[in-house]
Order: structure tokens, then sequence, then C-alpha cells
């Protein structure tokens, strides 16, 4: 008989009720912190920073030691994943990710077909450091995107604001799709049992992109490219836990849960969470949903929002976050004054 977990994430992720929530956000080490900008500015490029285990663990432990979230996440980026397979990726400075773009099965050969893991020892380097150097009590997260999000990358060689290369390319070349996603799915699941094994405690996969699929689409491009990651994660490793955030992804929720897919839930800032969590069993894990923006206004709109998912999860297995990633503008005061608010409840 396994052993009950003792740190407060992983028991929610458990499905145990657990008051005060835990709580730790999305992007927490990043661009709001000056202590992230003093580190970026040492690494070069962002990649480099990725790739460099000593600043990598650096600047995952930075939120940990100035608020004491109750998980910290490995410092990455979902991108790694198509670079460690061939493909050429950058990072243009107030521009964001560059990828020379993968739009056909002629593209293929440029790419491995199975993630040469031994690319990314860099980033088990640094989960091994981080899993010796945490808190004992803060569990360590490992992280991927989910394929649909990272083939959009890949076929449009940029980010979109609606994904309309990749949709495009789903209806008109479906076997090309389906081969990429395949091939994603296969990656991304050997790169998350790899992180178990070099220390990550529970991982989250991010469809970032979930709001641009339509539901013609949406199965077969998300929910079961998930489902077979979950999958193959749990047979591997059991003891793994999986957080599952679709971002747009609202009208699915109940499917998620009803199809048993991951161990918890996360949830948008778009969702009502005491409309939602009512309806979901109370066996099923949650995660989210403060609007990022509300963080940023601070006053009477972060205390409203931060009470108002609180009252809706009270007796649930749920870990308090962000809706999605904090922004760089965010106020550290007000980051102090979440935190307070979640642990004073």
């Amino acid at each position: 008989m396994s052993e009950r977990p003792t740190k407060a994430v992983l028991r929610v992720l458990n499905g145990e009720p657990v008051w005060p929530l835990p709580i730790w956000i999305m992007r927490q080490a990043g661009r709001y912190l000056p202590e992230y900008r003093a580190t970026r500015s040492q690494a070069g490029s962002f990649l480099d920073l990725c790739y460099n285990p000593r600043l990598a663990e650096e600047v995952t432990l930075q939120p940990i030691r100035r608020f004491g979230f109750d998980a910290s996440i490995l410092f990455s980026d979902i991108l790694v994943i198509p670079h460690a397979l061939g493909q050429d990726v950058r990072f243009v400075e107030n521009e964001g990710p560059k990828l020379d773009p993968v739009t056909s099965s002629k593209d293929f050969p440029r790419l491995a077909d199975e993630l040469p893991l031994e690319r990314l020892d860099p980033v088990f380097e640094t989960l091994d450091r981080l899993s010796r150097s945490l808190p004992k009590e803060t569990t360590l997260l490992g992280f991927c995107g989910a394929p649909w999000t990272v083939a959009s990358y890949m076929i449009a060689g940029k980010g979109t604001p609606d994904q309309a290369p990749a949709r495009l390319t789903a209806y008109r070349d479906p076997a090309f799709m389906d081969a990429l996603i395949d091939r994603l799915v296969r990656a991304s699941t050997a790169y998350l049992i790899r992180q178990i094994d070099a220390g990550a405690e529970a991982v989250q996969i991010f469809e970032s992109f979930g709001s641009a699929l339509p539901p013609a689409l949406f199965d077969r491009l998300s929910l079961d490219p998930i489902r077979r990651m979950v999958d193959g994660l749990k047979q591997a490793r059991p003891q793994a836990k999986a957080i599952v955030f679709v971002r747009g992804g609202g009208a699915n929720l109940h499917r998620f849960a009803a199809a048993g897919i991951g161990d918890a839930l996360a949830l948008d800032w778009t969702l009502d969470p005491a409309v939602v969590l009512p309806t979901l069993p109370n066996t099923v894990a949650t995660q989210g949903n403060l609007d990022p923006l509300a963080l940023i206004a601070g006053g009477e709109a972060l205390t409203q929002g931060v009470d108002h998912v609180l009252a809706a999860a009270r007796g649930r297995p749920h870990i308090f976050n962000l809706g999605h990633g904090i922004l760089p503008e965010t106020p550290i005061e007000h980051v102090e004054r979440m935190i307070a608010r979640v642990r004073g409840a």
C-alpha cells in the first residue's frame, strides 16, 4: 500500500480537500520578478536559459524563496520538444518564438521519429537539482505542451491569433496532421516519464490553444492525444500525477472528467467556479482560476476574485492558481496580497 502524501498539492491530487487551499501560479518564474530579469540577462538567449541547469534551477527557486508557493514548476518551455526533434527554434526579443515551419509529410525527414532524450539532459539535470534544493514541503512539477498546441507552433512557425494555419492543415491534410500529432504524443509521453524519473512528482499538460479547435476536431486533436499521453505516463509510472489544463476547453471539461483524464483539471479564467465545480464529482480535483488581469488590477477586483474562488472550492480538492500565466506587468505586492488572502481564509 502506497504511503499517504504529506505535501499539500499532492494531497489534493490524491483527491483530498485541503484548507487553506495550496497555491502556485502559472509562469511564477518570470519577468514580473526583478531577480528573474537579472538572471535572464546572464543567460544569453531564452533557450540558453532553459538549457543551463544552474540558471534554470535558480529562476525556478526564485518565486519559492520570495513567496513560499506550495509547488515549484520547472523553468523550461513547451518548444524544447520540437527543438529536440530537430526543428529549428529560436526566440526573438519582443516577438516570441520563431520556428522553421513543418507543413507536410515531406518535412518529416527533418525530424527525429522518436524523441532523442539525451538532447534534453540539461532539463533533467535541472529537475534533479531542484529535487534536492527545494523545501521539503514543496511539490516539484514538470510539464509539457499538449500535441495540438505544440503542432500549431510547428506548422505556423510562430504563434498565431487563432491557429488558422494548423486548423487549415488539419482539414486539408488530415493524414499529415494525425502523423504529426502521433509523433508528438510519443515524444511528449517519453519526455514526461523521464521528468518523473528525474525528480518531478507531478506534471502539467498545457493545451494553451484549446479554444481554437471546433467540435469536429477537438476529440481527434486534443482530447484523445492528451488521454494517450496520460495513459502512457500512468502505465509507465503509476505514482505520477497529471494536471490537465485546456485553455478555452470549458465545453469539454466534463468529458475530460468523465473519461478520468488526469488527476486534476485546471480551469481558465472564463469559467465560473461557482457554476462549474458543483457539477463535477467531489473526487475530481481542480485548479485555478483567478483572472490574471484581476491580479494586475489589485484592490477590490483582486479581493473579490480570490474570495469567489475560495467560496466555490471550499470542501473540494482544489489548488488555487490563476486562469492562465501571470503577466510581466503584475505588481509583486499584489501577488503577496493574493497569497495572504488565500492562506488567511
